[in-house]
């Protein structure tokens, strides 16, 4: 049986991406935080007092990794959480003054590291390798959701 191209294999070239964006992320923006606990962060900042289901769902986390991410963000002090006066049952998670300068110097060695990342397209091919990229991510959300129609293995 011949090799196959795996340049024409999806999972193997966003496997590649992410190397690239990890070994990018740990030069350019920070070796302590990492790109989900970034999300996070990013998260609540833009809609603070989410629960932390809700937040997971934004960052596109499972239940698991997104319990893992938030408690180490309170360990560091970067997060807080306090209970819902709605629902005593529930959580909701504030970045904390602590978080917030760590978001603000974060945002910006995001925006410089994302320059670099995407230096290889212009600003026509960049826009289209989003709108591709989301549509597959779109896709592949919808794979995860309880389904009857879900893909088997042959």
């Amino acid at each position: 049986m011949a090799a196959v191209d795996l340049n024409s294999h999806p999972g193997h070239l966003a496997r590649r991406l992410q190397q690239a964006h990890h070994l990018l992320w740990n030069t350019m923006v920070s070796e302590e935080i990492t790109s989900p606990q970034f999300a996070v962060l990013n998260a609540l900042v833009a809609e603070p007092g989410l629960d932390q289901r809700t937040v997971g769902e934004r960052v596109g986390l499972d239940r698991s990794t997104i319990a893992e991410v938030i408690s180490r963000l309170i360990r560091r002090g970067f997060l807080d959480k306090v209970r819902d006066p709605q629902d005593g049952r529930r959580f909701l998670l504030r970045v904390t003054d602590d978080g917030l300068q760590v978001h603000r110097k974060l945002a910006a060695r995001t925006a410089r590291m994302n320059q670099v990342f995407l230096a290889p397209l212009s600003a026509e091919e960049r826009a289209s390798f989003f709108a591709l990229i989301r549509r597959v991510t779109d896709a592949a959300d919808q794979l995860r959701a309880p389904s009857d129609s879900l893909v088997t293995r042959s």
